[in-house]
């Protein structure tokens, strides 16, 4: 048989270990000779992924945009639609009721027909609910927003837990945990833009027609953009490159649910995984904290800064953009240190400072500590959401990505509502600083239930035994496999 000549992308530590097997150590590629095929030996990484990235990205941000679109100006919606401020709450409450029941058979679609279809749907239900909402602007017509906002909630099961996925199927091993970082960017953009925009453009008016009209402008808006992205996706997107990106994930191709009952045993798998289902807790912990603030951010700070609309808006803004910069972060310190565990515990840590400090910063009322405050929480709560898509990953696998994402993400909608439900019922008998020590007691519970969990990295040390298989030396593993 001849040799076939292969060039592979190894990380920087797995460079160092393969000293003495290579002649070129300071070569960034290694040209090695084999005759055995191993998974690495079929792997390419792309530069179109960045691409695929940038318009997945494009579509959370749409979705996520619709989830606090009408939250943030809570009190415009009552009195537009006459209507109270928990009717509006349920605007963004139903992307979480809605995810619950939908996850298990929608992660299953995902697994069995692909990125592309998985993308696609989430477009197509993102566009449908944006030309919905804009018929739903007149006094009578809120049942149509309601209905609108659940179709959004049903697209939201198509791109919340899809980050992982899209990151392993296009990055490879060195840039999976950054790749899924910039995928939640998506969602922390949408959210941000989300709190941001709606206050400016929706104004408070005494001719209540004057409210109508700046909410439809808003909605026209959304919903031309939303189709321009969906003809995007239509033509563009891609499901898969023509090889995988890293051995791993080669592997894991291999082992995609054919039929629901494989589907079963995967998700049986993951379940009696007791690593995962202490990160399943305590990640529903901090997201639901998470939900809980940013839905009810509007009432939190006007009842501190009556007349502060646009102020609302701009805290929850910098909570979002504080948190973009904390994905990204914490992204690349996991490419960089595949330290998960550790990465998890320190940023946990912080977002629980983070909440008790926002909790009694509206003592002092003085509203520019209230954004130092919020900015800080942000930057660990937000900033947490792909180090937890990432760790279920590392724990869960083989299993697909997107089983693990949706699971976790479906923690975050049930901790999402109750601390929503019971914080707006808390905030309205008992004040903010009530409402707040729960969400700040909550944290604490995840933080402490973050410790027993055994960071046994299953991905990471499966492109290692992959690259050794190449190299010919023995299995060694580079990277902390099991603390």
């Amino acid at each position: 048989m001849a040799k076939n000549k292969l060039q592979v992308n190894f990380p920087e530590d797995v460079k160092e270990l393969s000293k003495g097997t290579t002649a070129n150590h300071h070569n960034q590629h290694l040209h090695l000779s084999i005759n055995d095929p191993s998974p690495v030996a079929n792997t390419k990484v792309y530069c179109r992924r960045w691409l695929m990235l940038f318009i997945f990205v494009l579509v959370f941000m749409t979705n996520a945009f619709q989830w606090i679109q009408f939250s943030i100006i809570n009190n415009l919606i009552m009195k537009y639609y006459g209507v109270g401020s928990q009717a509006v709450d349920w605007t963004s409450l139903v992307f979480m009721v809605v995810y619950i029941p939908f996850i298990i058979p929608g992660a299953w679609i995902m697994d069995r027909m692909g990125l592309r279809v998985t993308v696609l749907l989430g477009a197509i239900g993102s566009t449908t609910a944006a030309w919905i909402n804009v018929m739903g602007v007149a006094q009578d017509r809120f049942y149509v927003i309601l209905i609108g906002q659940t179709i959004a909630s049903i697209a939201q099961v198509f791109v919340l837990g899809v980050s992982p996925n899209v990151a392993a199927v296009w990055f490879g091993a060195d840039q999976v945990s950054l790749a899924c970082s910039v995928g939640v960017f998506g969602n922390q953009i949408g959210v941000s833009l989300g709190f941001l925009i709606p206050p400016m453009m929706v104004r408070d008016h005494d001719n209540l027609e004057d409210i109508g009209t700046d909410l439809k402008l808003m909605l026209y808006i959304v919903a031309g953009y939303c189709s321009v992205l969906l003809f995007t996706v239509i033509f563009v997107f891609q499901a898969k490159p023509p090889l995988p990106p890293s051995g791993a994930q080669s592997l894991s191709s291999k082992q995609s649910s054919a039929t629901f009952s494989e589907y079963f045993q995967s998700l049986k798998n993951i379940i009696t995984n007791k690593g995962f289902l202490l990160l399943f807790t305590s990640y529903g912990i901090n997201v639901g904290a998470f939900y809980a603030m940013s839905t009810l951010l509007n009432q939190t700070v006007l009842l501190h800064f009556p007349g502060e609309e646009k102020n609302c808006g701009r805290i929850g803004l910098t909570i979002v953009v504080c948190g973009m910069f904390g994905s990204i972060l914490f992204g690349a310190i996991l490419d960089k240190t595949h330290k998960f565990k550790e990465t998890t515990l320190v940023t946990y840590f912080f977002a629980l400072v983070g909440m008790v400090t926002y909790t009694f910063t509206f003592r002092l009322e003085y509203i520019p500590i209230t954004f130092v405050a919020a900015g800080i929480a942000g930057f660990f709560m937000t900033g947490y959401l792909p180090v937890g898509f990432e760790f279920g990953a590392e724990l869960t696998y083989p299993e697909p990505e997107v089983t693990s994402a949706g699971l976790l993400n479906a923690s975050a909608q049930v901790f999402g509502i109750t601390f929503t439900l019971l914080g707006g019922w808390l905030l309205g008998t008992y004040g903010s600083m009530v409402c707040n020590c729960l969400l700040s007691m909550a944290l604490l519970v995840g933080f402490a239930m973050t410790f027993p969990i055994r960071p046994e990295l299953r991905r990471q040390k499966a492109n290692q035994e992959s690259i050794f298989a190449i190299l010919g030396g023995e299995k060694v593993n580079p990277l902390p496999v099991s603390a």
